[in-house]
């Protein structure tokens, strides 16, 4: 294939990794601002330039063939290296500038990372920033992210980490409750509370324990009547008496700080997915942008060196 003839294919291999990651035409098109005919058409020239079948197409979804999928890494590679390109003339600028996009879970992003935006902003005038909080789980390319925060004790291999802090979760409920119908002495006894957990998935009730000396673990099924995915939910529903929740520690911290909560089993560890190290994870470019390096700095700064760190309770 001649140089001209390939260089004319670069945009449709551009296109044809964005529908493999985003896994249809229209949605491929909503993210380039065109039309899904024109996705497919493009596709469907670089078939015929490639004479090869890159797709299988379905009435509900796209699939790669094995050529496509070697063509999808080739092709991956390319638009990497386009990224990296972009990302070096931006190194030129001394002073950061430019969107960073960032994700985050929604209740590390909502009390950790939102609330010192403001001051981010003013501090780097020509740096804006793009939060999105999700809990589902990202990724940099396929998500057009330039860094996310993860919760895990094990980071992904391929990417730079930067630790911020220790997620631990606690269990707590008004002393009002409490006084009414008792105080928990094993997490075998939550079973016969009425308990706030988060009902996104159908093991969210079964509530693990492990013992802080004896390291004993203990699984538990509660049951309660109020149930919400958003921690901030479930902490007014513990302010409200409504009974015993499941909350990050953060989120807590000011309530039980008020004495308006009481932890419950405090010799216990309560662990969920939602558990662990939180880090900030991005590609190990060494011509990282300003933009991204000023902000993950910031982030360090505020979180990793926080008060809010340095008395976190377990380790």
């Amino acid at each position: 294939m001649r140089t001209n003839q390939y260089m004319g294919l670069l945009p449709y291999m551009a296109v044809f990794v964005k529908v493999v990651e985003t896994g249809s035409f229209s949605a491929a098109a909503e993210q380039l601002g065109t039309t899904a005919s024109s996705i497919s058409r493009q596709v469907a020239s670089l078939e015929q330039a490639l004479s090869v079948k890159l797709l299988e197409r379905t009435t509900r979804r796209l699939k790669l063939s094995a050529a496509g999928a070697d063509a999808y890494a080739r092709c991956c590679e390319m638009v990497q290296s386009a990224k990296l390109v972009l990302e070096l003339a931006e190194r030129v600028n001394e002073a950061p500038q430019g969107i960073v996009k960032i994700s985050a879970p929604r209740a590390f992003g909502m009390r950790l990372i939102a609330p010192h935006i403001e001051e981010f902003l003013n501090r780097y005038p020509e740096v804006d920033v793009q939060l999105k909080l999700t809990d589902r789980q990202v990724d940099l390319i396929g998500d057009d992210i330039d860094l996310m925060v993860r919760i895990t004790d094990n980071p992904p291999d391929g990417l730079a980490a930067r630790p911020l802090i220790r997620v631990s979760h606690i269990i707590c409920a008004t002393a009002a409750y409490l006084e009414k119908r008792g105080y928990p002495q094993h997490p075998n006894d939550l079973a016969l509370h009425s308990c706030l957990y988060l009902g996104e998935v159908s093991g969210d009730n079964c509530w693990k324990f492990r013992h802080l000396q004896t390291q004993e673990r203990v699984n538990v099924t509660v049951r309660g009547r109020y149930v919400t995915n958003h921690s901030r939910a479930r902490l007014e529903g513990v302010l409200s008496s409504l009974g015993i929740g499941c909350l990050p520690w953060f989120v807590a911290r000011e309530a039980l700080e008020a004495q308006q909560v009481v932890e419950v089993l405090p010799q216990w560890d309560y662990m969920t997915s939602y558990y662990g190290m939180s880090w900030i994870l991005y590609h190990p470019n060494r011509f990282l942008p300003p933009k991204c390096r000023v902000l993950i700095d910031f982030l360090a700064e505020k979180i990793a060196d926080s008060d809010l760190n340095r008395r976190a309770r377990r380790a």
